[in-house]
């Protein structure tokens, strides 16, 4: 519904003063903090603060220089503006990760655009209401992790104060004045050869379903005594284990074809389309951990089978099975499922039967037969055993061959 099909204030009208006139169901008429507009105006203006709200000044200008507008809106204003409901409009805000603030005149001629764009979508039939507020949550929840990690790892220590006698906030805004721009440009690139390469899987998937449930290898990676260390380090050296954990898992998980899902800290998700190539990453993520003179043991699950997607995640029995592996699983070892294993022997990454590998081996060398394939990987069944919510599940070790 748009503003003209309401009644209401056109699209793009200032939506000052008269934008209140009529409040939207459920919410009273008159909201003394919005009805004329003046009840903000010191707020926006500057007047009747003392010294103690100079960094509230300050954090209105850097956001002002972030998002580029200045707040003129109420979320009622604004969502009359942009010409959605206020309903439409709070699902989205919510969606996206911004909390309710009443009718405070804080948003920006940004805000209303990204209504108008998510409405507008729907409008056009390209989206359903419900796959624009699933579009608004997966952005939100992406981008608020990627701005807290940059603020806490990446602006904390250059906007340490300096040997010029400035402040960490004298320094902030010039540095974000001359950083906004390039972060932003290359946060679309990033976005975009994502894109690209999701867009790639889904295109070679084999049909509609496979779209949605597929058939994935599935690994999780997990520090060996996480609990006792945080008991034992220092916050500050809890933290650079944890980054470097992740960092190196992040690194050796991309360089081989794989996908990082998520990390949880002690623990990294990851994903890949082929089992062989999920089996490297389990290995190398062993061996290379395994060099690490400052890094905890490591186990290693990996299971193989049909894995739902939602919004970046995987979920399903595979994703609980490749869990429950590497809770089983010992030290510095990788464990995977049968499934997994099976795959391994029909794409000839690893041998169907060692028997038999070593059989041929050993006529080749004789001349009565031919080399088997150049396996990469071994397999050693372990005991089965029941695993809880998952019935009974024989593991196998994972290794290199030779």
């Amino acid at each position: 519904m748009t503003a003209d099909d309401s009644g209401t204030t056109p699209r793009g009208a200032d939506a000052e003063g008269d934008a209140v006139g009529e409040a939207p169901a459920g919410e009273p008429a008159g909201d003394p903090a919005s009805s004329d507009g003046t009840a903000n105006a010191a707020e926006d203006n500057g007047e009747g603060e003392d010294e103690g709200n100079g960094e509230n000044n300050i954090a209105v200008k850097l956001e002002q220089l972030i998002i580029g507008a200045e707040r003129r809106y109420t979320p009622f204003q604004a969502a009359r503006s942009a010409g959605v409901s206020m309903d439409l409009a709070a699902r989205f805000w919510r969606a996206m990760g911004f909390a309710d603030i009443g009718q405070v005149k804080a948003l920006t001629e940004a805000d209303v655009l990204a209504l108008r764009r998510l409405a507008g979508l729907v409008e056009a039939g390209l989206l359903s209401e419900a796959m624009a507020v699933q579009v608004a949550r997966s952005t939100g929840q992406t981008t608020a992790r990627l701005a807290d990690w940059q603020i806490d790892s990446f602006l904390e220590g250059l906007t340490e104060p300096q040997d010029s006698g400035l402040t960490r906030t004298e320094i902030t805004y010039p540095l974000v004045e001359l950083l906004l721009p390039e972060l932003e440009e290359f946060l679309v690139y990033v976005w975009r050869r994502q894109l690209a390469a999701a867009t790639g899987r889904v295109v070679q998937a084999q049909d509609d379903a496979e779209m949605v449930d597929r058939r994935l290898a599935v690994g999780f990676a997990d520090l060996v005594g996480f609990t006792r260390l945080t008991r034992r380090l220092e916050e500050e050296e809890l933290g650079e284990l944890v980054e470097a954990f992740e960092t190196t898992a992040a690194d050796l998980v991309a360089a081989h074809g794989g996908r990082l899902i998520k990390t949880l800290g002690d623990e990294v998700l990851f994903a890949a389309d082929d089992a062989g190539v999920a089996a490297e990453i389990g290995l190398r993520l062993i061996e290379t951990m395994g060099h690490d003179e400052t890094m905890p043991e490591l186990r290693v699950g990996i299971a193989f089978g049909t894995v739902t997607t939602r919004m970046g995640d995987v979920f399903g029995t595979t994703v609980n099975l490749a869990s429950r592996l590497t809770s089983i699983a010992p030290r510095d070892a990788v464990l995977v499922d049968e499934a997994f294993a099976e795959e391994l022997g029909r794409t000839g990454d690893a041998p169907v039967s060692e028997a038999d590998a070593a059989a041929a081996e050993k006529a080749a060398q004789e001349g009565t037969g031919s080399p088997p394939p150049p396996y990469r990987f071994a397999l050693q069944p372990m005991w089965q055993r029941p695993v809880r919510g998952l019935g009974v599940v024989e593991p196998w070790m994972l290794t290199r061959r030779g």
